[in-house]
């Protein structure tokens, strides 16, 4: 995959988090739980992070980004997924969000596979490692909400 390819793909990952960020501020912004008020903040905040982190590898020209582009992990596979909307059912929210904080898992942990440079093959797994702990904080939420009777 050529690097202008990577780098297209990095800009739709930026547009997945900003999605992230709104969904989980907006979330926020409707829950009357301190607790998940707590933890959608935390996720919206950690989001804007990822941007941020994401938008300054795009700024940096594509010299900033080290790819091996004769290798293709088909990584845009994972940017496609419905758009989430502040109308739906709690429950479906955190189901999508899940699915969401995977995907971007997956494709952080194949950007840093990708990596030829050993500091930008860490932040991606960090990225990787943050989504990973998303997803398993939604997970938490979502056996609460699915399965009250564990409780």
């Amino acid at each position: 995959m050529k690097m202008e390819e990577y780098r297209k793909i990095i800009a739709q990952a930026i547009d997945k988090e900003v999605e992230a960020f709104v969904f989980y501020r907006s979330v926020y912004e409707k829950v009357k739980d301190e607790n998940l008020k707590k933890i959608f903040s935390e996720l919206a905040d950690e989001e804007k992070e990822h941007r941020q982190i994401l938008e300054g590898y795009l700024s940096g020209g594509a010299e900033a980004l080290r790819f091996d582009e004769s290798r293709d992990y088909k990584i845009s596979q994972t940017i496609e997924r419905p758009n989430p909307t502040v109308d739906m059912k709690p429950i479906e929210g955190i189901e999508m969000a899940i699915k969401r904080e995977e995907d971007a898992m997956e494709m952080y942990e194949q950007f840093a596979d990708l990596s030829m440079d050993a500091d930008q093959k860490k932040v991606f797994t960090e990225l990787a490692n943050m989504e990973r702990g998303h997803k398993a904080r939604l997970e938490d939420l979502y056996t609460g909400m699915a399965f009250p009777e564990v409780w």
